[in-house]
């Protein structure tokens, strides 16, 4: 007697999801400017609003900005699309300034690289 077995595939987990806080170096995150910990609201420490403004995240919304290391502990930080794509616009305006391959071709340096890569997600 042959059993007759459905196979079930599970959907795909969307690269955006998990690897959105391995595509951010952490160079890139300190020119970012993450307030400091101990100046967070509790709903902003633990990721549940965007660290820059009152956007409540949910898994498809948040930015991972992942995992962060103080004097407080160890906590990790999601922000806002949006937001996350202008401090991005701004840390690169700043960037290219002082670095000279920037300014030859942005894809020489890997925090230009970076931080072209998170304005093109995010900026709207």
């Amino acid at each position: 007697m042959r059993r007759n077995t459905a196979t079930v595939e599970a959907p795909a987990v969307t690269s955006d999801i998990v690897s959105s806080a391995y595509e951010i170096p952490p160079e890139v995150l300190s020119l970012l400017a993450l307030p400091a910990f101990d100046t967070l609201a509790e709903d902003r420490a633990r990721g549940a609003v965007c660290l820059w403004c009152p956007e409540r995240l949910s898994a498809e919304t948040a930015v991972d900005l992942g995992e962060q290391a103080g004097e407080a502990g160890r906590w990790w930080p999601r922000a806002c699309g949006p937001c996350t794509g202008r401090r991005a616009h701004q840390a690169l305006y700043a960037h290219v300034a002082f670095c000279e391959p920037c300014v030859d071709d942005v894809g020489q340096c890997r925090t230009g690289l970076a931080l072209t890569r998170l304005v093109r997600k995010y900026r709207r």
